[in-house]
């Protein structure tokens, strides 16, 4: 297990009194976590979990074990990493992510819904063929391709999902559209879908993004 701090200035920061978040660097689900805690300027201290050696105190503070969880300094455990995401643009919001320019809070829950529900099973088939030989690789494709064919229409239409400016579903959903891109990047590219490629090429150069995928210096195990 390795501690890491978010990139931010936490220096007058008493460390102990920060939010402990229990990640995984290249998790889609502790990646949307960590993208909305840096928007909302909230530092936290970073433990990155080794998913084959978890450490108890991930397992004490949420026995299902995996991540992201987020522990606060009153012991309250927040372990769903939307709740995560809402938990701290809720406290600070200078992005604008809770207010899109085109539709509401609602209609972006139900659009991360969607994607946790149906899109990500359609993933796991895509990126894990080998554990998934009752259905074709093709076939997975064509049905995530059919999914992702409606980011591509809104992307048509405006610069991110819900407007002119990012929100919380772009920021939600970059992760895992991000992560099916790069099961093979020449197949990506040879699909109908300029927008979303545009889109998901925006966020791979964002800085923010860029920052939160730092990888966190090695320390003694605890």
């Amino acid at each position: 297990m390795s501690t890491a701090a978010l990139p931010l200035n936490t220096s007058a920061q008493d460390t102990a009194a920060l939010p402990v978040l229990f990640t995984f660097r290249r998790c889609p689900y502790a990646m949307r976590a960590r993208l909305a805690l840096a928007a909302a300027q909230q530092p936290y201290q970073a433990i990155e979990v080794v998913l084959r050696n978890k450490p108890a105190q991930l397992l004490e503070a949420s026995p299902k074990g995996t991540v992201p969880v987020l522990v606060l300094p009153s012991q309250e455990v927040v372990d769903e990493s939307l709740h995560i995401m809402l938990w701290a643009l809720r406290r600070n919001d200078p992005l604008h992510w809770l207010s899109p320019s085109a539709g509401n809070e609602a209609q972006m829950l139900a659009l991360i819904g969607d994607l946790d529900r149906n899109f990500k099973p359609l993933l796991d088939r895509c990126k894990y063929p080998e554990r998934h030989t009752e259905v074709r690789l093709a076939d997975s494709r064509a049905l995530a391709l059919q999914w992702l064919a409606q980011l591509e229409q809104r992307l048509g239409m405006q610069p991110f999902l819900f407007g002119t400016h990012a929100s919380l579903a772009d920021a939600a959903l970059f992760p895992f559209v991000r992560q099916f891109a790069a099961i093979d990047e020449d197949w990506w590219n040879a699909q109908a879908l300029p927008h979303l490629q545009q889109w998901r090429q925006h966020w791979l150069a964002l800085p923010l993004f860029q920052a939160v995928m730092h990888k966190p210096q090695a320390s003694s195990a605890a």
